[in-house]
């Protein structure tokens, strides 16, 4: 946990995607558009999310590595939903900045159910396999390389949002909350799973929980 976190916390798409941005855009292709606004859409789904978690009383008030995590993690995908917008803008597209349509719903119908720190990482870690898996099913769709370079960039910090997230309710589950710590004193105290719990899919999953490319899509 204390590794994964280390790793989250000090990271972000930083130099390497502002040297994507950098780059001229190809032609626009439709599909492309389609993907990059269902994208936008997941990312702005997540911001509001992790927005809306740290209001809670058990989060604000709780463990400060999950704080922090939320802060960085929001903080992470809206960049990744101007990243995404900045691409769909150069390919000739209309910015996507609503909430996905189709997950939207399903997060405001958990909120209510939301009581405790476990509920929000359990909510979160299905928002993170959905644009895990989303952007790993999208990179085969991809006409204009550079949005493909982009949503690869961006899958990788997703990746390791969803590990983070994994170990976190490893611990929590556990019994060991006081475990999820910066840095971690205690390594002879983390539970025997600790180094696999993280990155339990081998080899890497087919994505089963992709939102196809017009879910988000403007009309």
């Amino acid at each position: 946990g204390g590794v994964a976190g280390v790793g989250l916390l000090g990271g972000g798409i930083g130099a390497a995607m502002a040297s994507l941005l950098a780059r001229p855009a190809a032609a626009d292709q439709a599909l492309d558009v389609q993907i990059l606004q269902t994208a936008s859409s997941l990312e702005r789904l997540a911001v509001n999310t992790y927005g809306t978690a740290l209001t809670l009383p058990f989060i604000k008030s709780g463990n400060a590595v999950i704080v922090k995590f939320a802060q960085t993690t929001m903080m992470q995908h809206d960049q990744h939903r101007q990243a995404f917008q900045a691409q769909t803008t150069a390919l000739g597209g209309k910015v996507q900045d609503a909430p996905n349509p189709k997950y939207a719903p399903i997060v405001a119908a958990a909120a209510p159910t939301l009581k405790a720190p476990l509920d929000v990482v359990k909510l979160a870690m299905t928002l993170e396999t959905v644009a895990r898996d989303t952007y790993l099913a999208d990179l085969a769709m991809f006409a204009d390389n550079k949005s493909l370079q982009i949503m690869s960039t961006v899958m990788g910090v997703e990746t390791q949002h969803l590990a983070t997230l994994r170990a976190v309710a490893a611990l929590i589950e556990g019994g060991a909350p006081q475990l999820i710590a910066i840095p971690l004193t205690d390594l002879a105290a983390l539970p025997a799973a600790a180094g696999s719990v993280s990155f339990s899919d081998a080899p890497f999953p087919a994505p089963t929980m992709a939102s196809p490319p017009a879910e988000g899509a403007l009309q």
